[in-house]
Order: C-alpha cells, then structure tokens, then sequence
C-alpha cells in the first residue's frame, strides 16, 4: 500500500478536484433565511457558500444555523424566516484558498469544514473543493 508521506499526490495543484462555480448551490449576503434554507434542502448540502454581489466570498451558511436563528424559548418561530438575511447568520470564517494551491493545504483546510472555497488571483470565487472529492482522490491513491 502506498503512503502519502512519500508520495506527490500532496504537491498536486487542486484544479481538477473542483466542482465550477456554475455547478455550487450558493446565496448572497442579502437574502432571507427562507431562501437559504430551500437552497440548502434542495441542493441536500448541509453547508453552501455566501456571496456578495461581485462573486466574493463572504462566509458559509448552514441549516443548523438557520434553525438556531429561530429557535424561540416555547416554539420555532417559522415566520422569522423571512425576516433574518443571510448575513445577520452566516458564518465569516470559512476556509479558501487560490486555484493553484496544492492538494497538501487543501487536505488540511478539509479537515474541520465540509468544502474548501476556491478563488481566483483577484479574489473571486471560482468553485469548491469538497471534503468527499478529498477523500476520494486519498482511496484511489491509497488502493493502487
């Protein structure tokens, strides 16, 4: 069985492991909480980036931090959905890195944080690399 210490697999740039930006369920800094939580149910995340309105990466938000939000003392306050925005929940520390970072920073950022945000030298977000395509690309390397 091959190990990674000795191996390349940690040297190689992370371009071909992301999902295109095209392709990522997000929201922006402004929409209500009734919004991000039927992206996020549709999309069967548990997490999506946020973005402002120039494709910046704000932050991440996430159904467990929606709920919280309208979590009353006796009841959840459902109505409140549409009154909180995005931005008043989300979470602003989120990992990212630039596309031609290696695999190496990548598998370390994953480790606490189901996707890593992937942005361009101007700092605009360009895809995900999410913790499952990680763990693939580590069994396939691992099995040969």
């Amino acid at each position: 069985m091959q190990t990674l210490k000795n191996s390349q697999i940690m040297d190689n740039e992370i371009k071909e492991l992301m999902i295109p930006e095209e392709k990522v369920a997000h929201v922006q800094l402004n929409n209500p909480l009734d919004h991000a939580l039927l992206v996020l149910i549709k999309s069967g995340y548990t997490a999506i980036p946020v973005l402002d309105k120039d494709y910046k990466v704000c932050g991440q938000i996430s159904k467990a931090q929606i709920l919280d939000s309208i979590l009353g003392i006796e009841r959840i306050e459902m109505e409140r959905l549409h009154e909180i925005k995005v931005k008043d929940v989300m979470s602003e520390k989120i990992p990212r890195m630039n596309k031609d970072e290696t695999f190496g920073k990548a598998l370390t950022l994953s480790i606490n944080h189901p996707f890593v945000c992937i942005e361009d030298d101007m700092g605009s977000f360009i895809g995900i690399l999410t913790r499952r395509s990680i763990l693939a690309l580590i069994n396939r390397y691992l099995r040969k």
